[in-house]
């Protein structure tokens, strides 16, 4: 796989406070990566960066083979972008609205082919403003679709959803690696990024400080290994809690030990961080 994004040594200061402070990124065609991170950490400016909507103040930026600061109107077809906040067309319906969006691309998605992948097949005649927002989140999926680009930019696709709405845009994203776009997702919502990321970044304070599969990152990090002691032993009726980087072999050598002298252990509990876990610990 080949690189479509690749960026080293990006800096962006604003009124003096460095919002990126030398971030490396390098996302793959084929992949969905997911950008965690808090409030203030970088993420907006670097995505913003990446789309060609900011200009950086350092560093080496490409995006499907161009300089995002100086590419043209024929790059920015190459990519879709669904933003945090926007607009769709109230008036239009659904379809006008994708064909109107069409007609701007040299080589667009057939119309009927992008209401199907957004699943808005029943609400195709039905003008955007009466949709619902999680059917407006989707027609704006679709509009960024449109034009059937290599690249996708997802920035927080699914806030204020309901629980099945998230469910529902999680299969259009999965969706569109069906179909070999590479996306760049960010969110807040871990499950989010565990259920959908290849892999996982988490920013703080404008760098990177954590880079794999969402897997990976969980099993880098202690498990734990808690029990409440027997009232005759050495911890005299407390909480023992264990923190295992070899947790079979650790966990083997507590029920050794429980099971020499008689003891029963019933509240026994195994864990291995989560993703969430993870996040907390690297952006505490």
């Amino acid at each position: 796989m080949s690189a479509l994004i690749a960026v080293r040594g990006l800096r962006k200061a604003y009124q003096g406070h460095e919002a990126v402070r030398g971030l490396d990124l390098e996302v793959r065609a084929g992949q969905i990566v997911a950008i965690l991170g808090p409030n203030g950490a970088g993420k907006t400016t670097t995505v913003e960066i990446l789309e060609g909507l900011r200009n950086r103040d350092a560093g080496e930026v490409e995006v499907l083979g161009e300089d995002p600061q100086h590419a043209g109107g024929a790059w920015r077809a190459r990519m879709g972008v669904v933003l945090q906040a926007s607009q769709v067309p109230q008036l239009l319906t659904v379809k006008e609205a994708l064909t109107k969006i069409a007609g701007y691309y040299p080589h667009p998605r057939p119309v009927a082919d992008t209401i199907a992948l957004v699943g808005l097949e029943a609400q195709a005649d039905k003008r955007a403003g009466r949709l619902s927002g999680g059917q407006q989140r989707r027609l704006e999926v679709g509009l960024a679709l449109i034009g059937d680009p290599e690249l996708v930019f997802l920035d927080e696709p699914t806030t204020g959803f309901d629980p099945q709405a998230r469910r529902d845009a999680w299969e259009v994203i999965d969706g569109l690696k069906a179909l070999g776009k590479t996306v760049l997702l960010t969110t807040h919502y871990m499950e989010e990024a565990a259920r959908l990321a290849d892999r996982v970044v988490i920013i703080k304070d404008g760098v990177v400080v954590a880079d794999a599969p969402p897997d990976e990152l969980s099993a880098e990090h202690d498990a734990t290994i808690a029990f409440t002691a027997p009232a005759d032993t050495p911890w005299g009726d407390g909480r023992v809690v264990i923190r295992s980087t070899a947790l079979v072999a650790d966990l083997a050598n507590v029920t050794a030990w429980a099971l020499e002298h008689g003891y029963d252990l019933p509240d026994l509990e195994v864990n291995r961080p989560s993703l969430e876990d993870v996040y907390l610990e690297l952006t505490r």
